[in-house]
């Protein structure tokens, strides 16, 4: 290639924000729409949920792009315990900048709802996280903008630390406080919190379900970044290597990130050949980065469960997996419901179940 040409634009990393959003239009409008009002539309309350590699970190990251764009403080965590903690001192050092309080002033503690922070402040200038957010939000009312907080991964969050962020957030929304909160969290998870009772409040967010992308549009976003080749790609291989993908952001990054790097060392139009080199380069990440990490956890009976299934082409059935593996249907139920909360497989109709991460079939059947 031309030392002139454009660099690789693919991003296959987690959360990166890729050259286009594929499948995407029109997800983040009404997140964006309440963004403008400040308090009390629906889309200041979102979920998203999906399988991993499908998009949620990214579209996070597309929300706080928004809100910055809007002028709003952006508080981006992910739900590992302590979350509320680093979100109050995320609040505190904010609205010291915008004037309230010391600069400078450093914070070793504030007590709040069963976490703390601690603090050299005097006991009587000690606030809980909720006045210090009500404070925040004031402040940034007054200057006709808003707090959108993004957690992510809240599957995995401390059920006790979410409800607090829920109740605290539901009283700046009594409020009229301008606040926006944006989650995200694999599905089956994400419906468990909400049906716990832990944060019912939360029931009322706008839930958004990413899927896979649509195939034709894949490639029609390939043809247009591959235009930028020395040596364009032929429309076949385009469509090959977007067949490839399975509509799946991450894989969609990734195909396009080992297609782009070879094409950089050829000095020649990318052949058949070329490509499933690519392919195999792309598909061997993806089993690294989301396969492997995905099953970590699994353990030698939930491997069983997923052989059984991965013996179907397409969706399996309960009553399948369990005639192969010789279980009760109730211990079949049990690893099902595991599997599901672990991201891995995902209902597909009654008494059916699909993978729920793209190559996950096939590697199970090689590794058998």
């Amino acid at each position: 290639m031309s030392p002139h040409q454009t660099q690789n634009p693919f991003r296959p990393t987690a959360g990166a924000e890729p050259p286009q959003l594929i499948g995407r239009a029109g997800v983040l409008d009404e997140f964006v729409y309440g963004l403008r009002i400040r308090s009390g539309a629906p889309g200041l309350l979102t979920i998203f949920t999906g399988a991993r590699g499908i998009g949620k970190t990214v579209m996070l990251g597309e929300a706080e792009d928004a809100a910055r764009a809007q002028g709003w403080v952006v508080i981006s965590e992910t739900a590992t315990r302590g979350f509320m903690g680093r979100i109050g001192e995320s609040m505190r050092t904010t609205a010291e900048e915008l004037g309230e309080g010391p600069a400078g002033r450093r914070v070793t503690g504030i007590a709040a709802a069963g976490f703390s922070i601690t603090t050299e402040l005097p006991p009587r200038e000690q606030a809980s996280w909720r006045h210090l957010g009500d404070n925040l939000l004031r402040l940034l009312d007054d200057q006709q903008t808003g707090l959108a907080i993004t957690l992510d991964e809240i599957h995995g969050a401390d059920r006790d630390e979410l409800a607090q962020l829920a109740a605290a957030v539901q009283h700046f929304i009594r409020d009229r406080l301008p606040i926006a909160l944006v989650f995200a969290g694999l599905p089956a998870a994400v419906s468990d919190l909400l049906n716990e009772g832990v944060a019912t409040f939360l029931r009322r967010a706008d839930r958004i379900d990413l899927h896979a992308a649509a195939i034709e549009e894949v490639e029609t976003s390939y043809r247009e970044t591959f235009a930028g080749l020395a040596h364009p790609l032929d429309p076949s291989l385009i469509r090959i290597a977007a067949a490839s993908t399975g509509g799946y952001p991450f894989l969609i990054q990734l195909v396009g990130y080992h297609l782009w790097q070879l094409a950089e060392v050829t000095d020649a139009p990318l052949t058949v050949a070329d490509v499933e080199v690519a392919l195999a380069a792309a598909h061997r990440r993806n089993t690294r980065v989301v396969i492997d990490a995905a099953l970590s956890t699994a353990s030698p009976k939930d491997l069983d469960f997923l052989r059984a299934m991965a013996e179907d082409d397409g969706p399996a059935s309960t009553a399948d997996i369990g005639r192969r593996l010789g279980d009760q249907k109730n211990t079949v139920g049990n690893y099902r419901a595991r599997l599901i909360d672990a991201g891995l497989v995902q209902p597909a109709g009654r008494g059916r179940l699909e993978f729920a991460i793209p190559g996950l079939r096939e590697h199970l059947r090689q590794t058998q």
